[in-house]
């Protein structure tokens, strides 16, 4: 029987990175998966691997498996985590940066779509955390080893970020984020005509059982973490609503997941199926149009507008807004266009 590691593969996945991946060979015999590992896998114990496998981070197959699964012959083993491989050094680039505000303490930067803010796995480079090492010495590292980083967006989530220059910037921001006295505000495109003005989204958020590439939302706290999720409707366009969210809290994927909670995926959502046509009419014409908009906004309809705190140093209050990016505003135009369109058929 002979066991290879496999080399790591490119994902799509921002959240869970490969730590191990193994190819069972063919004479491989059944044998446990947390045996398999301790035989494969330098200096780990049985207790952690199981510990892994009863948190859902060992897979046999793309598929979550407990630590008594039997691995057979030609089986693919994977240990995936929530931070990336320590082994991976961090690599300066020289990537421009769209920087907003800086002072001696930190900096607010204006994160363009599909720039990966930390390096994990399939994105060793070119992220927002890349650039940050290029341009600034001594940055400050987070709870996670990141230098600068106080809190993070989405890939494909444009929008507004504070860096911390300083151990006390660090410090006093994450306090700030961590306490809720930090302000948030998303400005989002969802699928759907949501009933009422505005509402409140609360739930626990943690990983889905079966797809742990997605997170959902549970009412037992031991199955996720607490959230809070407050909604405002901008604009009523027909099919889609142009919403204001604003968060109590920061948890992974947590717009994302609390809008499709309530039934209102995120427009072009792929990793949460807002890249189907999920309200509408079943016309050739209106599919062409809702693919068009896709091909214009090529992500999750979701860009982080406002940030605000309170400054570390000066303690004044400190509020910084930006421009909806070209690609979500050139998909509401084609939306309201539609929407009026629509509207005065009807009337007719």
């Amino acid at each position: 029987m002979t066991t290879k590691p496999i080399v790591e593969q490119d994902s799509d996945d921002d959240e869970l990175y490969e730590h191990h991946r193994f190819e069972a060979g063919k004479g491989q015999q059944p044998l446990r998966v947390d045996k398999f590992l301790m035989n494969l896998v330098e200096n780990a114990t049985r207790n952690k691997i199981q510990q892994a496998a009863a948190a859902g981070n060992i897979y046999v197959n793309d598929v979550a498996v407990k630590s008594n699964h039997k691995v057979k012959s030609n089986d693919i083993v994977r240990v995936l985590l929530e931070h990336p491989p320590y082994e991976y050094l961090l690599e300066p680039e020289n990537i421009p940066i769209n920087i907003v505000y800086e002072d001696d303490a930190l900096l607010v930067v204006n994160k363009e779509p599909g720039m990966v803010v930390h390096p994990g796995h399939g994105n060793y480079s070119g992220t927002l955390v890349n650039a940050l090492a290029y341009h600034f010495e001594n940055l400050p590292m987070n709870s996670s080893e990141r230098p600068g980083l106080v809190h993070r967006i989405d890939k494909d989530t444009s929008g507004l970020l504070v860096i911390a220059k300083t151990e006390q910037a660090m410090s006093f921001l994450t306090k700030q984020f961590a306490d809720k006295t930090s302000e948030r505000e998303y400005i989002a495109i969802v699928w759907g005509n949501i009933d009422e003005e505005e509402g409140t989204i609360e739930g626990h958020i943690g990983r889905h059982l079966k797809d742990r590439m997605q997170m959902a939302v549970f009412t037992d706290e031991e199955q996720g973490r607490h959230a809070i999720t407050h909604y405002k409707v901008l604009e009523r366009l027909g099919y889609v609503t142009l919403v204001s969210c604003r968060l109590e809290t920061g948890r992974t994927h947590q717009i994302r997941v609390h809008m499709k909670h309530i039934g209102h995926t995120l427009f072009n959502d792929a990793r949460y199926g807002g890249d189907r046509i999920l309200k509408g009419t079943t016309f050739t014409k209106y599919k062409q149009f809702v693919e068009n908009c896709f091909k214009i906004l090529p992500r999750q309809a979701l860009h982080a507008k406002t940030l605000g705190f309170e400054h570390p140093v000066t303690k004044e209050f400190m509020r910084f807004d930006t421009e909806i990016p070209a690609d979500m505003q050139e998909c509401i135009e084609k939306w309201r266009t539609y929407s009026k369109s629509n509207q005065a058929e009807q009337e007719d």
